[in-house]
């Protein structure tokens, strides 16, 4: 073991220090805005409150999936929400997320605007409204979605578990990350078998699971996230590594990675995203800066 002093849990905790680690300036134990801020409303039905980490590219995914197939009614103002600055606390995110955690979309294609918060609730409710991504028939819609389920339970073993401890925490644990690479492998296997007899996720069509899965799953084996990949020996999944770079070969899929992203190589951000032009605008601007 590599703690030094051994910690004895008092019998009531109390929040009287920083958490310490990377985003220690925006964790505390209750909820509720910080301050106010209405969030800003753009012109088309749907508007997104959202950062490009791998939670909020599920939805910008989907969303650029769904214009990708024509359905016009998924156009959508996406809008930076900087949790480093603590957006997620003003008070119009508040109302669309009681949660304060990204991504938040507000439907306001009807008379009365509709929340929805949680990816993957979000997801679903884009795949209901438009008819896509999500399977009719009920062995194959139940197969979707248990997998888009996985996802939501297990991705926490992944993030909070073995991403914080192994790359956040200001003091390496080996008993925590032991535990949680433990279960990130675990879990890695699951989807490498699952995908040894699959083209897709819950089976021959790309789905809602598919876009849920893959920023988090894919992203890890790609080497985007905590790091970790050699530690995890992610080669070792090879029906995973497939799977993620075909998913990440789809344009729309390209598309969505970029939008709300305020980090990495500026040609891969678009912070936000209020038109398909941004993202050819995008592209000229970078060819203006090189020339310059």
């Amino acid at each position: 073991m590599t703690d030094s002093v051994d910690y004895v849990p008092p019998k009531v905790w109390t929040w009287n220090k920083s958490s310490g680690g990377r985003f220690a300036n925006i964790n505390r134990p209750i909820s509720g805005a910080t301050h106010d801020k209405d969030l800003p409303v753009g012109r088309h039905p749907l508007q997104l409150y959202s950062l490009a980490t791998p939670n909020g590219v599920k939805v910008t995914t989907m969303l650029e999936e769904l214009l990708a197939l024509g359905h016009s009614g998924a156009e959508y103002d996406a809008w930076l929400i900087k949790i480093g600055e603590g957006d997620q606390f003003g008070s119009g995110f508040v109302e669309a997320n009681p949660n304060s955690k990204i991504p938040a979309l507000v439907d306001r294609s009807g008379p009365k605007p509709i929340r929805v918060f949680e990816s993957g609730a979000i997801l679903l409710y884009l795949a209901e409204k438009f008819g896509a991504f999500l399977p009719t028939q009920a062995s194959a819609r139940a197969e979707c979605l248990s997998w888009l389920f996985w996802q939501m339970g297990s991705a926490p073993y992944l993030g909070g578990g073995f991403g914080h401890f192994y790359a956040y925490a200001p003091t390496k644990i080996e008993y925590a990350i032991d535990r949680f690479a433990m279960e990130t492998k675990r879990q890695l296997d699951v989807l490498d078998k699952q995908l040894a007899g699959n083209e897709f996720i819950a089976g021959s069509e790309y789905t809602i699971a598919d876009m849920a899965i893959w920023p988090w799953y894919g992203g890890l084996v790609k080497g985007w996230l905590y790091e970790g990949a050699e530690f995890l020996a992610v080669q070792d999944y090879k029906h995973v590594q497939r799977w993620a770079d075909a998913i990440g070969e789809r344009p729309a899929v390209r598309r969505g990675r970029m939008v709300n992203r305020a980090f990495g190589d500026l040609s891969s951000q678009l912070h936000e995203r209020h038109d398909a032009a941004d993202f050819e605008t995008r592209t000229q601007d970078k060819l203006t800066a090189q020339e310059e």
